[in-house]
């Protein structure tokens, strides 16, 4: 995975200048209450780093099972209080975006759009960016969502971006697991098999979370035969 990083031009400015910057994001909220409650390593991720960085960061806690909702709603006022110059600017709101609508359920709906619009702003700049991963985003984003949140996409439209997508970059695991995840949430398992299968075969080029996620398609819709590859062995 492309573990590129873009820096703001004044990353280097003081703590001070940028955890104000933060703090006035989110005074509405409460700073301090939400800067007390998050995880030390993502506090450190906002007053050091770009957006991308805080996104970074919040994806490692997740991936130690270590995040909570907390750190989200932290994550989620930190990169909106940067720039969003770049694809990786644009990629990480929609990403952290993504992660507090995971957490909050149907009462994060309403921020949906706004992940669409930044995923669909940062693919526009650079839809290479981390192997594709706006396009991936928004793919999984127009299957799994209520389609009513979103302005620009259905279900269909996010088959079609994540087959074309695995079509491009048949050798991407994520592509191959998020095109799985799409046909199980659509109830089409024989259509989801051959990518899960392909996922089994390099489940150790998954990031943690992916893993967890590929263990739970294969337990609502069984081990593929794969000819081989991964048959028979549910990944752990």
């Amino acid at each position: 995975m492309d573990t590129e990083r873009t820096r703001r031009p004044d990353a280097g400015a003081s703590k001070l200048t940028i955890s104000l910057a933060v703090c006035l994001a989110v005074a509405s909220a409460g700073c301090t209450v939400l800067r007390s409650a998050a995880n030390p390593e993502l506090v450190a991720a906002s007053e050091h780093g770009a957006a991308i960085e805080i996104s970074d960061a919040l994806e490692s806690l997740i991936d130690k099972g270590r995040d909570t909702p907390a750190d989200r709603e932290y994550a989620w006022e930190a990169v909106k209080a940067r720039p969003a110059l770049t694809a990786p600017d644009l990629f990480a709101r929609a990403a952290v975006g993504g992660r507090l609508v995971q957490s909050k359920g149907l009462r994060g709906a309403p921020l949906l759009a706004e992940v669409e619009e930044f995923a669909r702003q940062s693919r526009t700049l650079d839809p290479d960016f981390r192997n594709s991963a706006a396009t991936r985003l928004l793919g999984t984003l127009y299957v799994m969502a209520p389609a009513k949140f979103l302005r620009h996409g259905n279900s269909e439209t996010g088959i079609d971006l994540l087959e074309e997508l695995t079509g491009k970059g048949p050798d991407v695991p994520e592509n191959q697991l998020r095109l799985a995840e799409a046909y199980v949430s659509l109830s089409d398992a024989d259509s989801a098999r051959p990518h899960l299968c392909r996922c089994l075969e390099h489940k150790a080029a998954l990031r943690p979370d992916d893993q967890h996620l590929l263990t739970h398609l294969i337990e609502e819709i069984g081990t593929p035969e794969c000819g081989g590859v991964g048959e028979g062995t549910p990944p752990h």
